[in-house]
């Protein structure tokens, strides 16, 4: 060996020396450079948990750094027969990661270091093009989908587009691949979010509720890493000439006020341009400055996306503290489940505005529940609307619905009637919209399932249904349809001599 050989022999035993100094990647200008770690990617590293759950904004080179420390893990663990499998959101994102990433890297190894650690044919006749095996045992694989076999390390890329657009795919992935890794091992889950539906959210949001209750995760949960847009020192641009709106001054000084995260003047230019060429909904899901912000942009296919997002543009903010004014009845919208969740929307009519005030869902419980519920509150009711279906009478004992909630004390009912196809009822939840305002904190369930709410996606033909996918936000949207579709059949013009049921006596009787 040259001294220059030797020398650099003694610096391989150093991990934070090797991935600073020996491996190269392509950079955003499609050029061969050393590769080193951003800040980003030196905070996952000092961070790792057995099980990692990532979200983060574009752009930080997290599936890179992974994909490298992968490949350093294979070459240099003490014992080698390490076996790291990696998930991709496509099969094209596979094989790039693959060949461009973890090959490109080996390949461009100091050729005596290559000789010493000699990568062969794949494993099990697997696809050379998707896998790489080395002489010590060890082995890196690429694709889809993991089965059988054990690994020590597992990567999924854009779970959360996974979740959303795919999600028998996730739910191949949540019983196959992540069932590769035994207690103790390492896995991460990397992607930017997409809408608050699937294991990706579940996964952010439990991880997130731990770290606030000062929890520790056990080697099988996961601990969250969050990587906002403010943390590339690329994002960032001269403010000279910037003009920065009331709106965004505010939403800056909340940055700081609440979340700890003080901007400077040329991070706020950024932001600045790249909202306005992206647009809000895209900057949350793209380039999100917290975990929360990430899941507020909703996903391809809702059917309330245009809707949501305006209200979100407002000044003042639709999506606040909405106080009850007990001065003004309270309606309520159902949507009655049998075996399924029912779900109840509170709202107050203030001249021109439909305040949202509550919102109340569960599970497997009688109508009895419900009505102890509305009692248990302080409001002072006024019409309850009912879906079409509850006028229905059930096979076993001839009684609906309808009937057993008048029994129970329900009065001013009114069942609303089907529209002529679900289209016509979505298009009157987008004419009501306009007018809400919604309590942020005690209708957080039910403005997620209004983001969430959306087309079914058809793999066939790769495109989206004229049907809703039926999934969580489903209950809670239809509850909100029936809402609306209450108030424009029977409110402007309907007098409570027209109820299905008369009003109650007092308040206290619903």
């Amino acid at each position: 060996m040259t001294p220059e050989q030797i020398e650099l022999k003694e610096k391989l035993g150093d991990q934070l020396w090797r991935l600073n100094n020996l491996y190269s990647v392509i950079d955003e200008d499609g050029q061969k450079v050393t590769f080193r770690l951003r800040p980003v990617q030196q905070m996952l590293l000092d961070n790792l948990w057995y099980q990692n759950i990532i979200l983060k904004s574009r752009q930080h080179g997290v599936t890179t750094f992974i994909c490298i420390l992968f490949l350093d893990l294979c070459l240099f663990s003490k014992g080698g027969n390490i076996h790291c499998g990696i998930v991709a959101h496509r099969q094209d994102d596979a094989k790039s990661f693959f060949e461009h990433k973890i090959k490109f890297a080996y390949n461009n190894l100091p050729k005596w270091l290559r000789t010493l650690i000699p990568a062969g044919k794949a494993a099990g006749g697997r696809d050379s093009s998707e896998e790489i095996m080395f002489a010590n045992g060890s082995w890196i694989t690429c694709g889809v989908s993991l089965r059988g076999g054990t690994y020590q390390y597992i990567h999924i890329s854009e779970y959360g587009k996974i979740c959303a657009q795919f999600p028998k795919k996730a739910l191949e992935i949540k019983a196959g691949a992540l069932n590769t890794a035994k207690v103790g091992q390492h896995i991460f889950i990397e992607s930017t979010a997409e809408g608050r539906s699937g294991d990706f959210y579940n996964y952010c949001e439990a991880a997130k509720n731990r770290a606030l209750e000062g929890k520790v995760p056990s080697m099988l949960q996961m601990h969250l890493h969050f990587f906002g847009w403010q943390l590339d020192a690329k994002n960032r641009m001269d403010p000279k000439g910037v003009t920065i709106t009331q709106e965004l001054h505010e939403y800056f000084a909340e940055l700081k006020e609440k979340h700890g995260i003080d901007l400077d003047d040329q991070q706020k230019a950024w932001y600045v341009h790249k909202r306005a060429q992206q647009g809000l909904d895209m900057m949350f899901q793209e380039f999100p400055s917290t975990p929360e912000e990430a899941f507020q942009k909703t996903i391809k296919g809702a059917y309330y996306k245009q809707q949501m997002t305006r209200l979100r543009q407002q000044f003042p903010p639709r999506f606040a503290e909405v106080p009850w004014e007990p001065r003004l009845k309270v309606d309520t919208a159902w949507d009655l489940g049998m075996s399924d969740t029912t779900c109840i929307v509170f709202r107050q009519k203030a001249g021109s505005e439909n305040r949202i005030i509550d919102y109340y869902e569960c599970s497997g419980e009688g109508l009895a529940h419900y009505t102890k519920m509305l009692q248990d509150k302080p409001y002072t009711y006024g019409r309850h609307y009912l879906p079409h279906d509850a006028s229905v009478r059930s096979l076993n004992d001839a009684v609906s619905r309808e009937d057993k909630l008048y029994e129970l004390g329900l009065r001013s009912i009114i069942t609303v009637e089907r529209t002529q196809s679900i289209e016509d009822g979505i298009e009157e939840v987008r004419n009501f919209l306009a007018s809400c305002w919604f309590d942020s904190a005690a209708c957080e369930r039910l403005i997620a399932a209004l983001d969430e709410y959306r087309k079914k996606w058809n793999v066939t033909t790769g495109d989206f249904t004229s049907q809703p996918l039926h999934n969580w936000a489903s209950n809670p949207a239809d509850a909100f349809r029936c809402l609306a579709c209450g108030v424009a059949s029977n409110e402007p013009t309907m007098s409570d001599d027209f109820l299905r049921r008369e009003p109650g006596l007092n308040w206290r009787t619903l």
